[in-house]
């Protein structure tokens, strides 16, 4: 039977979501605490592969096992699943699922954050990029409006990223205020964040590798003043990743959404 299951993680001690060698994972945690629980080896296909030290919430995965009793001991498996798994990954359900459906190639959206925090602070340092000046917000978000829709980005790429197309719908790319009076919901207590914070906010059908970091670079240029908003048009249709501002750190991006056409727990 298919399940699939829904879980957070803090990706700084990780190489990614992906199983690699010589290297630690989110999956190969998981894939070790199912089959450790089930007594199967277990292995599990997620909703899409992360950079090291992204981060990630309601992250969706799949996998197939025998117990076909897991959602009858729903509150259990989960209790006994997360006293397994390191500290920095928490799983928050798992669900029954038809035979057919996948994590992966099922998602019809997926949504990512990144922090900023213009004031030097002492509990955020992991979870988002500290900038010692406050860019141009108004100029960003004009800048972020031109890459709403259908568009070739291939220019926020990585280098033989290894995906067939470069195209992507892109629906929501916009800049908030982060303090306790902004209509956000945040991935954590908006009091540990300074008065000067900011969250980038995109969503889209799919994701190039390192879209997002390499997105919210160029968008940092254009709040310096060193881009016009306008380029980032430009940008876009050199299909250069030279074109493109540098990637931004990892440690800010959380990975904070993924949509099926299904209901899923």
């Amino acid at each position: 039977m298919r399940f699939f299951i829904r879980l957070s993680f803090h990706g700084a001690n990780y190489s990614g979501w992906q199983i690699q060698q010589n290297a630690n994972s989110v999956q190969a945690q998981l894939e070790r605490a199912l089959s450790v629980y089930l007594g199967e080896n277990i292995g599990v296909c997620g909703a899409g592969r992360t950079d090291a030290g992204v981060h990630g919430i309601n992250y969706v995965a799949h996998f197939d096992s025998q117990h076909i009793d897991l959602s009858q001991k729903h509150i259990g498996c989960v209790y006994k699943l997360n006293a397994i798994l390191p500290s920095d990954i928490t799983i928050h359900a798992i669900t029954p699922v038809a035979e057919d459906a996948h994590a992966r190639f099922d998602a019809t959206q997926r949504s990512y954050a990144y922090y900023i925090h213009c004031q030097k602070h002492s509990f955020v340092s992991d979870v988002s990029t500290f900038l010692p000046y406050t860019p141009n917000i108004e100029a960003m978000n004009r800048a972020a409006n031109l890459l709403l829709g259908t568009h070739d980005f291939t220019s926020f790429a990585k280098l033989h990223g290894g995906a067939k197309t470069s195209i992507c719908t892109v629906s929501e790319a916009c800049w908030k205020p982060l303090h306790p009076d902004a209509a956000d919901i945040s991935a954590f207590p908006l009091q540990l964040f300074p008065p000067e914070a900011f969250v980038f906010h995109i969503s889209a059908d799919r994701f190039l590798r390192n879209m997002v970091r390499s997105i919210v670079g160029t968008l940092l240029e254009i709040g310096r003043g060193k881009m016009a908003e306008t380029e980032i048009l430009d940008v876009l249709a050199k299909k250069s990743r030279s074109a493109a501002g540098n990637s931004v750190a990892a440690r800010g991006l959380f990975l904070t959404k993924v949509l099926y056409p299904y209901p899923i727990a």
